[in-house]
């Protein structure tokens, strides 16, 4: 060791006189920082640095150097005094007998920025330190302490392993005893956000994962220092932590480079939550009309705020996208691409939908709680959403239409107009030439006075539509304000229809007439309640209807 120390001391006193002599001599000239260089190394000790040319790479000069000089420390018979540097005028070679270890040029100490005698006796020095390390460490002495040490950290590591099993066994039934009974469900009034065994068992695993991550550790220590007991494995040794703690690093690294961008990102979030709230109110006094604007419904108050929620966070986001961490990398645009591409290709039918959506809020075409129809669809708006709308129909059946096609379609819609003017209800029958207008429009008239929940004004009207073949066809019309009501007004209205025209012995022609038949298709009085049908009500009674009938005849009444 006495010659690793002298080696060193000479080291020292080269490098003191080379930067004596260039503090005398002028500066060589600058180097630029992007020359390529490839370590030398000799058992995963780095020695120093080499370059190259675009004919002979460093990374191919730095393996000849390190093979050259792995066969002279392997070579026991040359001596370490026989390596030594010859000087040749341009070039100087660090030699042993005639093998060439390494030759010194003058772009090398342009390199390091020092003289090229200076560098050459650097680079010895080195090299004969590192053949007496390699040749040390390959004694048998130094491979019995190798394996003894080897030996050691293993038995260490197995009493570890156990000591840690122990206190693990321990630490477990201590959280049994002591912590287990007291974790609860996480509840908001009679609402369970998180049951019990779900905090227990993450509990549990976070544990674990610590646990974990300590063996590896230790794993990892011992790993190191076994490969670091010999020659050969030395270098993977040094390697070892870089490689398990290199991504740490690099993530690290990132993190720390990344803060003011993440600081900016954090600041703008902050405001542009705030801005959403303030916009939230405003609305929000828009839809209770405490902020009034001509011109604008307030129905349009929540769908208006989504809108300029929607234009606030996008443009947040076009300001925020230059600082996120890794947004100008090639692997961020690839995957912004990837999605922009699978949001284009299966979005169109959604965004269309979204569209007519807010289309048909500000065409005020309905609103919640209208009787409307869409093609074939009849019901009650009970929810509006982004893509579809909802419908309760007569059956009490949900019909789920896409917005797009209300919006492409014709909507009906029964409220709208009934609320100040009332919805007239109209129905169609088909009289014979024979039975008078009048007769018929007075019978008609009378069905509508005697149907409940029908308005009272404007009075029903009756129009002659058609002059048929056969028929005349009579349109009755009455005024009604309950909307969800009209099946059952129209089913009323019919009866009472059927029942008038049986009273007055006129026979109803539709839908199609052939000839007449002997006797008129109509039901008598006392028939109107054949079994099963229940016995007279009193708003339906055959006696009370008749003798309220001022169109009877003297025949009807017998």
């Amino acid at each position: 060791m006495s010659f690793r120390y002298a080696s060193l001391a000479v080291l020292a006193a080269i490098l003191a006189l080379g930067e004596g002599l260039r503090a005398q001599e002028a500066p060589p000239p600058a180097v630029e920082q992007t020359v390529a260089t490839a370590p030398v190394d000799l058992d995963g000790a780095v020695l120093f640095r080499v370059r190259g040319v675009s004919s002979f790479p460093a990374e191919a000069r730095a393996a000849g150097i390190r093979e050259r000089l792995v066969a002279v420390a392997a070579d026991s018979s040359v001596g370490v005094d026989a390596i030594r540097v010859v000087d040749e005028g341009d070039v100087a070679r660090i030699v042993t007998g005639d093998t060439t270890i390494l030759t010194v040029v003058e772009a090398d100490a342009v390199l390091e920025q020092v003289r090229r005698s200076t560098l050459a006796a650097a680079h010895l020095a080195k090299i004969r330190e590192a053949v007496t390390e390699y040749r040390n460490a390959r004694s048998s002495a130094a491979l019995r302490r190798g394996a003894l040490n080897a030996f050691g950290a293993t038995l260490a590591l197995a009493a570890i392993v156990a000591l840690l099993l122990w206190l693990w066994r321990l630490f477990d039934r201590f959280l049994m005893q002591r912590l287990q009974a007291r974790v609860h469900a996480v509840e908001i009034q009679s609402l369970e956000l998180m049951r019990a065994e779900r905090i227990w068992a993450a509990l549990r695993g976070g544990l674990l994962a610590v646990r974990t991550l300590v063996f590896l550790a230790v794993a990892l220590i011992y790993i190191g220092f076994v490969l670091a007991q010999f020659p050969w494995t030395r270098g993977m040794s040094q390697n070892l932590g870089d490689l398990a703690l290199g991504p740490l690093n690099t993530i690290a690294a990132g993190v720390v480079a990344s803060i003011p961008s993440l600081v900016f990102l954090a600041v703008l979030f902050f405001v542009v939550r705030f801005s959403l709230r303030l916009i939230r109110l405003f609305f929000q006094a828009v839809e209770h009309r405490r902020v009034k604007f001509e011109n604008f419904d307030a129905e349009w108050a929540q769908p208006t705020y989504k809108i300029v929620r929607i234009g606030v966070v996008a443009f947040a986001l076009i300001v925020a996208y230059p600082y996120i961490p890794g947004s100008d990398s090639a692997a961020f645009r690839g995957v912004s691409l990837f999605i922009g591409v699978l949001f284009s290709l299966g979005s169109s039918a959604a965004i269309s939908n979204i569209i007519a959506g807010y289309m048909m809020t500000y065409r005020r075409a309905f609103k919640l709680g209208d009787r409307i129809k869409v093609g074939d669809a009849v019901g009650e708006v009970i929810q509006m959403r982004l893509q579809v709308t909802h419908l309760r129909s007569f059956k009490n059946e949900e019909l789920i239409l896409p917005n797009s096609q209300i919006l492409n379609g014709e909507v009906l819609n029964y409220s709208s107009l009934a609320r100040s003017r009332g919805l007239i209800l109209h129905t169609e029958v088909g009289i014979g030439y024979e039975t008078p207008w009048r007769q018929v429009e007075a019978m008609l008239t009378l069905a509508a006075e005697r149907t409940n929940g029908l308005a009272t004004e404007p009075p029903p009207f009756v129009l002659e539509k058609k002059l048929g073949d056969f028929a005349v066809t009579y349109e009755l019309n009455v005024y009604c304000d309950n909307v969800p009501a009209m099946p059952q007004l129209y089913s009323q209205l019919h009866r009472n229809i059927l029942d008038v025209f049986n009273e007055f012995g006129v026979q109803i022609m539709t839908p199609a007439y052939e000839g007449d038949p002997e006797i008129p298709k109509v039901v008598r009085p006392d028939n109107w309640y054949m079994a099963p049908a229940a016995g007279p009500r009193s708003d339906a009674g055959s006696e009370s209807r008749t003798a309220a009938s001022p169109y009877v005849s003297a025949t009807t009444r017998t």
